[in-house]
């Protein structure tokens, strides 16, 4: 059974050490032979690979060391082993890859991990969940990055680095929750902490350090999945249509997915054409924002604070007046546009803060269900996703506002609402790994397909 490597390498003496579990079993010579075609070097996209021609069965990782100066070097270790066997030999169980998506939103409350089950391209299912939460001061170190500054470019090497250790750990946890070795992991997804989102400029900054995550985890990773997009023209956000599409699309009827985290975004899923979606607007950023400057609590716990107060139609009026609601789609927005700045310049200073945070709450049901009405008229179900879906008061307003439609959570399609985001960059990580194109044109405006990331060996 050959096993076949995805690594470029020149004439050293390379030995393959194969693994059953933990221990290491033998060693076999690596068959090559640079740049030249050969019965023992496969081209695949024109790049050279290496041939291990013997793999047991139950070999759950290789590992490939040069020998250097009388120094041998690891240069190639498998998350998993990758092998060609025929249809009859394999099905969905034996063949099937776990990778793991990491994702921190624009609510910067922490980084959640989800363990996912692929087969290849195919969706197999979401299997664990794992979360940390951010610091105080960390959270507060990544807001002060939002503006500009002095000594930017250390600060957001640093927090890179922070984030990237907590990404680590929130991956070790899941590991350990599920019994798992890094090398039972094909790959990890991780999506970053945007701090800066301009696409007019044709960039967009999510903090990670994927050559330290890797490093950290033992795991290949996969990361900066906006910026081919953007290379190609498109808004490099929303992300996520092209997974939602994969897992949530109906033959016989539209359905809408309304992710409500930091920002709000939805993913229109017609039954006969390709999906697209875009920013609503804000989701839970200026209600959390309020939230913690007036009760210095990090949300507004089931919508308990806001259903004290009162929508205040002039607030309101004011809040729906930006011209980013009436831009036309692609369109994507973030801190950038709706942080507290933007309430403060729209209040008088009298008003009682329940009323305030109400009126938040309202005017992200309102952008939401406005948006939804005008890309999906004939939709009548959609499917509620993030933070958001906790906060039953806002949920209420969107099915007031959405009077034709049924307002459910992803449960109702077997994802747990808490997981789907960080779930689809484990799914985008697989895309990467299949070479699979993932950027979905209709919901970025990018001029082609691409294949999102960049990935880093452990």
């Amino acid at each position: 059974m050959p096993f076949f490597v995805g690594r470029h390498i020149s004439h050293w003496d390379l030995m393959a050490a194969i693994h059953i579990g933990a221990g290491e079993i033998f060693k076999v010579p690596v068959l090559y032979d640079y740049g030249r075609p050969s019965e023992n070097l496969i081209s695949v996209f024109r790049r050279p690979f290496l041939c291990v021609p013997i793999l047991p069965q139950a070999a759950k990782r290789v590992t490939i060391r040069a020998v250097l100066n009388r120094q041998p070097i690891v240069i190639f270790q498998t998350a998993s082993i990758m092998t060609h066997t025929s249809t009859s030999q394999t099905d969905s169980a034996s063949s099937s890859q776990l990778y793991i998506g990491i994702m921190s939103g624009t609510s910067m409350d922490g980084a959640d991990a989800v363990l996912i089950r692929m087969d290849g391209g195919r969706w197999l299912g979401a299997e664990a969940h794992s979360f940390l939460p951010y610091s105080g001061r960390l959270k507060s170190e990544l807001l002060a990055l939002q503006d500009s500054g002095g000594d930017e470019l250390h600060r957001s090497r640093i927090l890179a680095q922070q984030l990237s250790r907590l990404y680590a750990d929130t991956v070790k946890k899941l590991l350990e929750q599920q019994g798992l070795w890094p090398s039972d992991i094909t790959a990890v997804g991780c999506h970053g902490q945007t701090v800066r989102h301009a696409p007019e400029h044709g960039y967009s900054i999510q903090l990670a350090d994927l050559p330290l995550l890797a490093e950290l985890t033992g795991i290949f990773t996969v990361g900066d999945f906006r910026s081919r997009d953007l290379a190609a023209g498109g808004q490099g956000a929303p992300l996520v249509p092209a997974f939602h599409q994969a897992l949530f699309a109906a033959p016989d009827e539209t359905r809408v997915l309304l992710n409500i985290g930091g920002i709000a975004n939805i993913s229109v899923l017609p039954p006969d054409a390709p999906a697209f979606g875009f920013d609503t607007g804000p989701g839970n950023m200026l209600m959390d924002a309020w939230t913690q400057k007036i009760w210095q609590k990090p949300y507004d716990e089931d919508g308990r604070l806001a259903a004290q107060g009162r929508v205040l139609p002039p607030l309101l009026e004011n809040l729906l007046c930006h011209d980013y609601f009436s831009r036309p789609q692609p369109k994507s927005t973030g801190r950038e546009l709706f942080a507290l700045p933007y309430l403060a310049d729209r209040l008088s200073g009298g008003e009682n803060p329940h009323d305030v945070l109400r009126t938040l709450t309202a005017f992200t049901a309102e952008t939401a269900a406005a948006e939804i009405r005008r890309a999906a008229p004939e939709c009548r179900r959609v499917y509620v996703c993030g933070g958001g879906i906790r906060n039953p008061l806002l949920t209420a307003d969107l099915a007031e506002r959405l009077p034709q439609c049924e307002i459910l959570g992803t449960a109702a399609l077997n994802l747990d609402p808490q997981w789907v985001e960080a779930a689809a960059f484990g799914w985008l990580a697989a895309c990467w790994v299949n070479r699979i194109p993932s950027n979905p044109r209709r919901a970025t405006g990018a001029r082609r397909d691409c294949i999102l990331g960049c990935g880093h060996f452990a």
